[in-house]
């Protein structure tokens, strides 16, 4: 395999910086990863990374070639175009930045678009700056479609290999095979070198799972402070205030909505209920519930993916 590096370039700047924080953080950094274009249910890592720029300070610490790892055909780039000429290119940027929390402690944020090709030079890449920016955990996270209701609190999947960090969560299903994607991939691989990594997967009502679901972001983000000891007031603050803001529409559609949608979300509520007062009891099959199996959940990935894809 060719060098992982010739797929990014430092930016000094941003590197000193963390360099300096380093010098003061012995145990290392936080590393946040997550990628545009793949399963993210209710936009749920979408909306964490964007108030995460959007109200705090960052800087970029190194950028990868977007050239090289996007397939603008497939996601084609936008341009403006004013009167009789193009007047703006939104370039996709994947790069790492340092971003300051609300006490001003420093941690690292990796995002931008899922990049189509070179996915092992990828993953090989992103390990070369983990251990080069004395990363000592890296956490991703995103939002999968469950037959769950939008009544009931917003359940979480940990994954990795410090699932330990996230007790009193467990997983809903034993093993289920599903379209690989590059997040996953890098977690993969961090594991067998070695690295500590912890993933968080918000489970969204699969009948809102396309559109923005900020109790999703909202459970995701306080998950990840609760594991890593990040303060994020100001992101918190603003996905509550817009949750709030969603469950009103929700109840608003449903209220207005046929018997078949009111059915629908009653037998979600009844499903979940059986589930939550079996696993007090220690017994996850005290009640006659129809739960999905693991080939119904690859499934309904499948489904949601190719939903996204059409849009494209």
């Amino acid at each position: 395999m060719p060098d992982p590096q010739s797929l990014y370039e430092w930016e000094p700047k941003g590197l000193a910086v963390v360099d300096m924080a380093l010098a003061q953080e012995s145990a290392g950094l936080v590393m946040l990863y997550h990628f545009d274009g793949y399963i993210d249910a209710g936009e749920t890592g979408e909306q964490i990374v964007d108030g995460l720029l959007e109200t705090l300070p960052h800087q970029v610490v190194a950028r990868f070639d977007h050239d090289r790892l996007v397939d603008y055909r497939a996601r084609r780039p936008l341009l403006t175009f004013r009167r009789d000429r193009w007047a703006a290119y939104e370039t996709p940027t994947l790069d790492v930045r340092v971003v300051q929390d609300a006490t001003g402690a420093p941690f690292l944020l990796l995002s931008g678009p899922e990049p189509d090709v070179e996915w092992e030079r990828f993953a090989a890449a992103v390990e070369q700056i983990v251990e080069r920016l004395g990363v000592r955990l890296a956490v991703n996270f995103h939002g999968i479609p469950m037959g769950v209701p939008h009544t009931r609190p917003v359940g979480i999947t940990p994954h990795g290999n410090r699932t330990d960090l996230m007790p009193g969560h467990r997983s809903p299903f034993d093993e289920a095979q599903v379209p690989g994607s590059a997040e996953s991939l890098v977690e993969y691989r961090l594991m067998e070198a070695g690295h500590d990594v912890l993933g968080v997967a918000a489970h969204v009502p699969h009948y809102v799972a396309r559109s923005a679901y900020p109790d999703a972001a909202l459970t995701a983000l306080e998950s990840i402070t609760a594991a890593t000891g990040l303060v994020l007031p100001t992101v918190a603050h603003a996905l509550r205030t817009e949750a709030h803001r969603t469950q009103t529409e929700i109840a608003r559609q449903i209220d207005q909505g046929d018997e078949e949608l009111v059915s629908l979300v009653e037998g979600l509520e009844h499903q979940y209920d059986a589930v939550a007062g079996s696993e007090t009891r220690g017994n996850l099959v005290a009640e006659p519930v129809d739960l999905p199996s693991a080939d119904e959940i690859g499934l309904e990935f499948e489904r949601f993916l190719a939903e996204r894809e059409g849009d494209a």
